[in-house]
């Protein structure tokens, strides 16, 4: 089924496992990402804030990685193959997540780095569906999941 038709986009069950995946994604990515801005924000180092967007972006990569690794070795996989497996998740969708996660926090926060809690919630929406349709497409054509 090519992915031009609009019946590939209409398959509940793949829409609930990627929404799952993008789940476990956004989990791992936002507390690098989100982290990493927080504390720069409580003991107020002084880093322009694209510098602190990007180191954000690094540990919410790193993060996502060692989360993967932990939930796939929970599944008895071992330790070199569940490292290799997170490795092996598309980065592009991490990448995008963590971008739009960024770019939002920095226009809602007047562009700075700084996270407002009343904000989280838009961010994390906004990190949730950036990726949401792709990885559904990855897992409807390609087969290939996170988890």
């Amino acid at each position: 089924m090519s992915s031009i038709t609009s019946e590939f986009w209409v398959c509940r069950h793949t829409w609930l496992s990627s929404a799952k995946n993008t789940g476990w994604c956004l989990l791992g990515c936002s507390t690098g990402d989100l982290g990493t801005i927080y504390l720069f924000q409580i003991f107020g180092w002084g880093w322009p804030p694209m510098y602190i967007m990007a180191l954000a972006v690094i540990n919410g990569l790193i993060t996502s990685v060692c989360l993967e690794t932990v939930v796939l070795m929970s599944k008895k996989i071992d330790f070199k193959n569940a490292l290799t497996t997170a490795f092996g998740m598309s980065f592009l969708s991490m990448v995008a997540m963590e971008v739009a996660m960024n770019f939002t926090d920095l226009v809602l926060a007047g562009g700075v780095a700084e996270i407002k809690l009343g904000f989280l919630p838009l961010i994390l929406f906004i990190g949730f569906i950036t990726p949401w349709p792709y990885n559904y497409w990855r897992l409807k054509a390609l087969g290939k999941a996170c988890h």
